[in-house]
């Protein structure tokens, strides 16, 4: 049985678009397996966006000439797409600093198999020894040191790093510096970043001790794409945790530490499968 397609889209909202999308997918001969669409009204105070994500099997039909053939009606409704292939593992690059539970959760949920991606590289700041506390196989590591003085000579060799290796997306796993807007820019739509808070947000150093001082009842990661505005990113996913005056606040780093983890692997995840799409400031995320 050939490999499913995936096919993501958006363009601009209008009649017959999903009429003619499935339309072109039953005059091949494929067979649709799972279909969401979105349409992100004006009236309601949205984009007036129409956003679409199908898995079908191509039958026999090879992705090359799905694609050539769907470019037609993609031009004619103005819409932004993507045709990839299911079991494909995306290829990805991590960046770590000194914490490494982001980076080890990641590494066993691709071992695994949970998480469509390839890892081609793990980068750091720091030194091997330093970054990085277990074995992480055959992955190659980079040392990429970074001052105030040498950042912008940092980040192109990470620039071309990703370039060699057709890294696919970026993944911060508590990487402790801040990408310039020229790298932003660069990755815009497949860097990931994962910070330290909910509401209310905590900034600087030593977020959970903060958030103890301020006798906060639920603590939580936000997984957002990374931009120029530091941590104001299109968000991806959220998620909680309850916690009570008894609570100190190391309790609060290490329930702090398993959400920051859970919430990253799934924004991972939720790229791999082609189930996130831009929508200016926002993101429409196809849940699976």
């Amino acid at each position: 049985m050939a490999t499913p397609l995936i096919l993501t889209l958006a363009c601009p909202d209008r009649p017959g678009i999903t009429a003619r999308v499935t339309g072109f997918l039953f005059e091949r001969g494929c067979n649709i397996l799972d279909a969401q669409q979105f349409n992100d009204r004006a009236e309601a105070g949205g984009s007036d966006r129409f956003f679409m994500r199908v898995v079908f099997d191509p039958d026999g039909s090879t992705a090359e000439a799905l694609r050539a053939d769907f470019a037609a009606l993609a031009a004619e409704f103005g819409m932004a797409w993507k045709m990839a292939a299911e079991d494909r593992p995306r290829r990805t690059i991590i960046l770590v600093s000194k914490f490494d539970h982001c980076l080890v959760d990641l590494i066993y949920r691709c071992r695994t198999g949970e998480l469509p991606i390839e890892i081609v590289a793990i980068v750091s700041n720091h030194p091997r020894e330093a970054a990085i506390r277990v074995d992480i196989g055959d992955i190659p590591f980079h040392h990429i040191p970074v001052t105030p003085g040498t950042k912008p000579a940092a980040e192109a060799q990470f620039r071309a790093l990703a370039a060699a290796t057709d890294a696919e997306l970026v993944v911060l796993a508590r990487y402790m510096q801040v990408f310039s807007d020229e790298q932003s820019a660069h990755f815009a739509g497949r860097c990931i970043n994962i910070h330290h808070s909910f509401l209310p947000g905590f900034k600087g150093a030593k977020p959970y001790h903060q958030a103890h001082a301020r006798g906060v009842k639920i603590i939580g990661a936000t997984a957002h794409f990374v931009t120029a505005d530091l941590d104001e990113g299109p968000i991806i996913h959220q998620d909680v945790e309850r916690i009570t005056h008894a609570d100190s606040p190391e309790d609060l780093v290490r329930k702090g530490r398993d959400i920051e983890r859970r919430v990253l692997a799934e924004a991972v995840r939720l790229f791999a499968q082609e189930r996130v799409l831009m929508n200016g400031n926002r993101t429409v995320v196809f849940r699976g």
